[in-house]
């Protein structure tokens, strides 16, 4: 369905904005809610997923970056503020000298297990719960496409 035209139809306008819209307001709300909830942003939730969901609960910092979509220096900053607060700890990589190790701390564990049952009760709300198993599978192709391309495997 690709087009020479460089103008968007209005249904292709209308989706978009509201993509656009949710893209914004969703990530938000939920940092929002997390703040109010747990005291953790919904970066530093992101960053404790991905690690819980690790094996041995650590990731080099690289692979970290890139699991997020973060650039190096935003994973850096922020991983920095997050063992200030005993949520993660940095180990050295015995085998290369240049690389470190991202580790969820006892603390960080406890923190993502209070923080996850609240956080999937408002997604599910704000995302899934009028949505039935044909939206589901329609929202999931749709939004499958687009991953795809972004990350350049049409």
């Amino acid at each position: 369905m690709t087009t020479d035209e460089p103008w968007l139809s209005a249904t292709q306008q209308q989706v978009w904005r509201r993509w656009v819209a949710v893209t914004g307001e969703l990530p938000a709300r939920l940092n929002r809610e997390l703040q109010a909830t747990s005291g953790l942003s919904l970066s530093d939730y992101d960053v404790l997923v991905a690690l819980s969901e690790a094996m041995d609960s650590r990731l080099r910092a690289g692979d970290l970056a890139t699991a997020l979509a973060w650039e190096r220096s935003r994973l850096s900053h922020h991983v920095r503020r997050m063992v200030g607060r005993d949520l993660l700890a940095r180990e050295e990589c015995a085998d290369d000298g240049r690389g470190a190790w991202v580790v969820l701390t006892p603390t960080g564990r406890d923190a993502i297990a209070q923080a996850a049952p609240g956080h999937a009760r408002l997604v599910r709300e704000l995302v899934f719960d009028d949505l039935d198993d044909a939206d589901l599978a329609v929202l999931d192709r749709v939004l499958g496409i687009a991953l795809d391309r972004t990350r350049g495997r049409e």
